[in-house]
């Protein structure tokens, strides 16, 4: 039980913040996204978790791309 503890504090501390980052775009709380997210798992059957990874890799390479400066001797 331990390893499932372990396992769920690196998502936790290391997750995507996709549904933090939806609901702050949507301005709804994360925890509606994340409950939605899980129902659209289970109704279709697996395409809510792609739709999910799907995101994830997108908002990395959004990321990458578009980098924040806060000045501009930052070049």
């Amino acid at each position: 039980m331990r390893w499932f503890y372990s396992l769920l504090y690196y998502f936790q501390k290391r997750g995507f913040e996709v549904c933090r980052r939806i609901a702050e775009r949507l301005g709804i709380r994360a925890r509606v996204v994340r409950t939605t997210f899980i129902y659209l798992t289970f109704v279709t059957l697996g395409f809510g978790f792609a739709l999910y990874l799907f995101i994830a890799f997108w908002l990395g390479i959004k990321d990458l791309v578009y980098t924040k400066r806060t000045s501009v001797f930052d070049l």
